[in-house]
């Protein structure tokens, strides 16, 4: 499962990631978590971030989204993580998203190259896989994600979730939200 926390500074983000993650049992990956990392480590990477946290800045997405990759990638992540501030913007969420799509062939290789782990049937790249038709179908839905949420909230559809309360009790929310997608 792959979980994405937003809301605004000071809503108990940070708080429900540890629980969420813990009673999910996939990593909290913090983006505060992984800057401190690198710059305690003197990455190249964390020394570019420091200059920019030093000021109060924001670090720019760049290295923001070349952080979050490198963490991404350990093994502890391949059963799904929980975000805690990333995506702070669009751009990183579409980052993300395509990051994630080009991950999920890439992890799921088959044994023998060109067979079905499962029937042993040939594999084959359908068109509608290629590269070039996943990043236009991917900009399709950025311009229309927006339109969506309004859809689905005035249908009554959309699952939104408290975040005010005790934290056990948020924390029981969620999981309960989240519980009618977990296969």
């Amino acid at each position: 499962m792959r979980v994405v926390l937003v809301g605004p500074p000071g809503a108990g983000k940070g708080t429900q990631a540890q629980f969420l993650a813990s009673h999910l049992s996939i990593p909290k990956i913090s983006t505060g978590d992984i800057f401190r990392d690198n710059v305690s480590h003197g990455t190249a990477l964390g020394r570019q971030a420091q200059a920019y946290m030093e000021r109060g800045d924001l670090v720019p997405d760049e290295v923001t989204i070349a952080m979050v990759t490198d963490r991404l990638a350990d093994d502890d992540t391949q059963a799904g993580f929980l975000l805690d501030g990333f995506p702070r913007n669009v751009p990183q969420a579409e980052t993300l998203k395509k990051m994630l799509l080009s991950w999920d062939t890439l992890f799921d290789p088959p044994l023998v190259p060109g067979v079905c782990d499962d029937c042993g049937g040939e594999l084959f790249q359908r068109d509608d896989d290629r590269e070039e038709v996943i990043r236009h179908r991917l900009e399709v839905y950025a311009e229309q994600t927006a339109p969506l949420v309004s859809f689905y909230a005035d249908e009554g559809t959309l699952i939104g979730l408290d975040a005010t309360g005790p934290v056990d009790e948020i924390t029981e929310r969620a999981l309960r939200a989240l519980r009618r997608f977990m296969r």
